[in-house]
């Protein structure tokens, strides 16, 4: 149970952190804190609830692990090199798949919502 605290402790220091310093997890964080009340109001029910407020938290592990990577990147060589460069752009393509599928997800629970499909 200790050491379920301890990685607990590790798992906020880090998302604190994410949240203080990097612009797009910081609105990642203010997008999941208005979707969670918005899936209520928008979902026909729990599953589809389920899965809109899991789309924008897999968009915010996917940027945290983006970010990870590209702060791995600027240790290793704060130079500009353009296999860096190819490692920080397929990481933000993978941000990128991320939102699409989340924005598949809302749109779709917000048009059967307001019935269009």
């Amino acid at each position: 149970m200790e050491a379920l605290l301890f990685a607990f402790k590790n798992t906020c220091a880090g998302l604190s952190h994410a949240v203080r310093t990097e612009r797009a997890v910081r609105q990642e964080a203010i997008v999941l804190l208005i979707a969670v009340p918005l899936a209520f109001l928008v979902s026909a029910g729990a599953w589809q609830r389920v899965a809109m407020i899991c789309s924008i938290l897999v968009v915010m592990a996917v940027e945290l692990l983006n970010t990870c990577a590209e702060k791995l990147c600027d240790h290793v060589t704060p130079e500009r090199h353009p296999q860096i460069k190819i490692v920080k752009d397929m990481g933000s393509a993978a941000v990128f798949c991320t939102l699409v599928v989340a924005a598949m997800i809302w749109l779709t629970a917000l048009a059967e919502r307001l019935a269009l499909i």
